[in-house]
């Protein structure tokens, strides 16, 4: 947190041997900028619990709990209101693409839920 990290990326950028005077590259370098430690803390706590999230909700999986099957279908629906949100802001083909797999995602796992977590033991 110490460091610039525009100087960092420019480091591990000519050190991937890409051009860091890429148009894109300055642009994030630019935006690296605005980030404060504390904006990085709160980034950092933030993936730290979701990383403690998947953790938790891949060892209910491995052992098909059917706990784990309603935290894998909420996980996965909690996207589709704000990929709606986007499309409404801004119409994208991307996102609707993938409003449309998520959704069929969430459907195929609340159908088959008794099927594909069902405890075995």
């Amino acid at each position: 947190m110490d460091n610039d990290l525009r100087v960092e990326l420019d480091r591990f950028l000519r050190f991937v041997r890409m051009d860091p005077e890429h148009t894109f590259f300055a642009s994030l370098g630019e935006r690296l900028l605005t980030i404060t430690p504390e904006r990085i803390r709160f980034l950092a706590s933030g993936t730290f619990l979701y990383g403690l999230l998947l953790m938790v909700e891949s060892a209910g999986l491995m052992r098909r709990a059917s706990w784990a099957a309603w935290l894998a279908i909420g996980e996965t629906a909690f996207f589709i209101p704000i990929e709606v949100f986007e499309l409404v802001r801004r119409f994208s083909g991307t996102i609707a693409v993938i409003l449309v797999v998520n959704a069929v995602i969430v459907w195929y796992l609340l159908r088959n839920r008794r099927r594909l977590f069902h405890h075995g033991g």
